[in-house]
Parts: C-alpha cells; structure tokens; sequence
C-alpha cells in the first residue's frame, strides 16, 4: 500500500525516490557499523570472511568501513558494473599477492578467511627400518653341524666252555713256519674288533671377504634427522627454536610448564596479549604454532593467503610462513 502511494503507474514521485534513498542509505550505514566494528557483514558472515587492518588484525573502523562501503556503492549502480570489475582487477593484479584491491588499500582493510583450519592428525613416528645386505649374508659361511658320534656295537663275551681234561703232553715237533696271521685258538673268547669312530669332516675353508669398504651397510639406528627452524621478529629479536617457545607483552608460562624460550615484544596499539601465543618443534620435526585465547588472534600468513589461527588449536607451520601476534609480524626459516 506505501509503495503504491509513493510511486504512480505513469512516473515515480519525489517522495518515492527519497524513501528509497533514505532506506539504501540507512542499510548502508548499518552495514558500515557493522564492518567497522565487527570486522564482518551478514553476507561475509555467511562465507566465513572477516575485514580487518593490515597492520593491527583488528576491525577497520567506522570511518574506514564508511569510505569503503561508498566506493563499493559508487563502482556499482553509477557505472554499470563497470567499476566493480576494475576494482577485481585490482585485486587479482595486486603485487603483494594477497588480492587486495584499490579499496582495500585506501581503507588500509584486508579480507582473511576466519573459517577454523581442519585439525591434522599427525601419525606417530615408526621406528628407523633395517637393511639387510642380501650380498653380504651370502658371504657368510653357513655354521657346520656338529658330528654325529656312530653308535659302537657293544662288547660281548662268549661264556668260556669247560675244557675236557688234557692227556698228557707229548714232545712238539718241529714248529711250522710262522702264518701271516695268528689263527684264532680254540677256546680263546671271541672279541669284536674295536669300533674306528668316525672322523669329523674337515672344515670349510673360511668365505674369502673383500677389502674393509666393499659390500659395507650402515644401519641408521637414529631415525629421522630433525629439521633446525628458525624465528624472526620484525622487532628485531631472531633464534633458534629448541623447545616450547611463549609471545606476548610479558609472556608467563603456566604452573610446571617447561618453558626454553620467553619472547617479550612492546606492541604500541596493545593488541599483543600478555601471553599471546607458543610454538615448538613436534616430534616429527615440524614447527607448530597455537593462539593461547589472545584478545585480537593470530593470523598466519602463506604465500598472499591469510588465515585466522584458532585458539587452542596447533596449526603446523612452513619456511617462509608468516604469522601476526597483534602488531607484530614473526618470520619462519627452515634451516636444516
């Protein structure tokens, strides 16, 4: 019924183009509070995308989200389109890499997805595997049986027979020659040869073995060699990590936390919390980073793709990383 006070059939009446320009002009304005303040709108809320400063990670501002807002609405109707597209194009050609366009650089804004990174299940480390040389085990002499002892027949003694009475002795005659073998007398008990035990076969001669260095295989028995990262702040500080390490303005570690490396920073606008952050290298060798519930967050940085940490969850890290602690920027190296 208003609208069709406002506007005829034939033409639209002043008081019609006012109302619809008041009611533009009042959903932009609730929109601009809303991205100054909060860093997002309900469309970006919808796509998990959030506007905040570039130098702090914090919401633009009202006036800054009013001047963005007005070129986004200038570029649109005015142009027919033709100043959206510009400004995309400014965004894909943008020389940081970051996609940032004209209007984000006026208004000092950027666009980070502040959708929470999937957690990634690290597997436990397997243990260092061994190599057998197949060559070198064929080089080795094959373990001689130990011999078999042949089992000897066991001696037997034949009962001596009872000798008749002998007559008495006559003179011998001459003694024939003497046989090759004495013959077995009458009477005498038969004993079985002595068994010959049988001889062990003579060893294997010893495998011939080549010089020191030929057919060597060196197990690795220290497993994975650990990668050597390195940190930089662009307050200066730089070190190597070598155990858990804690940011902020005056960072604390918790009751029986063990502490290697305490990394104090002035922030000039306060958007560094006390404690703001840790890192440390995993077991595996890789450098993990974790927002301790920091007031402004911690936005990591990776080839012009900024993404939002989430607090409480590790977020691995690669060389050349960059993550943001309120108004300080951390640098990651890989040196090893």
């Amino acid at each position: 019924m208003a609208w069709r006070l406002l506007i005829d059939r034939d033409h639209v009446g002043a008081a019609g183009v006012a109302v619809i320009l008041a009611v533009v002009l009042l959903v932009g304005l609730g929109f601009s509070v809303l991205l100054g303040l909060r860093g997002t709108s309900p469309g970006k809320a919808a796509l998990g995308l959030r506007v905040v400063s570039d130098a702090t990670g914090t919401p633009i501002g009202v006036p800054a989200a009013l001047l963005r807002q007005l070129v986004l609405g200038i570029s649109t109707l005015p142009t027919f389109g033709l100043g959206v597209a510009t400004l995309a194009w400014t965004a894909v050609m943008d020389p940081g890499r970051q996609r940032r366009g004209w209007h984000d650089h006026l208004t000092h804004g950027i666009v980070v997805d502040v959708r929470p990174i999937p957690e990634l299940v690290e597997e436990a480390p397997s243990g260092p595997r061994h190599i057998v040389n197949l060559t070198a085990m064929r080089l080795v002499p094959a373990p001689q049986a130990a011999p078999v002892p042949t089992p000897s027949r066991p001696r037997t003694r034949t009962p001596q027979p009872q000798q008749p009475p002998q007559p008495p002795p006559v003179p011998p005659a001459a003694p024939p020659a003497a046989p090759a073998a004495r013959k077995l007398q009458i009477g005498e008990p038969l004993v079985a040869p002595p068994s010959i035990p049988p001889t062990a076969p003579p060893p294997l001669p010893p495998a011939a073995t080549g010089p020191p260095t030929a057919e060597r295989t060196v197990i690795r028995t220290d497993g994975k060699v650990l990668a050597r990262w390195r940190v930089s702040f662009d307050s200066g500080e730089s070190f190597l990590v070598e155990g858990l390490a804690l940011v902020g303005r005056r960072p604390e570690p918790r009751p029986g936390e063990p502490v290697r490396h305490l990394v104090p920073l002035r922030s000039s606008d306060m958007s560094l919390s006390k404690t703001h952050a840790q890192f440390q290298v995993a077991a595996d060798g890789v450098l993990v980073v974790m927002d301790r519930g920091s007031t402004n967050g911690s936005i990591l940085l990776r080839q012009g793709v900024t993404r939002e940490l989430a607090a409480g969850k590790p977020t691995t890290l690669v060389d050349g990383d960059r993550v943001r602690f309120g108004d300080r920027t951390m640098t990651v190296a890989r040196e090893a």
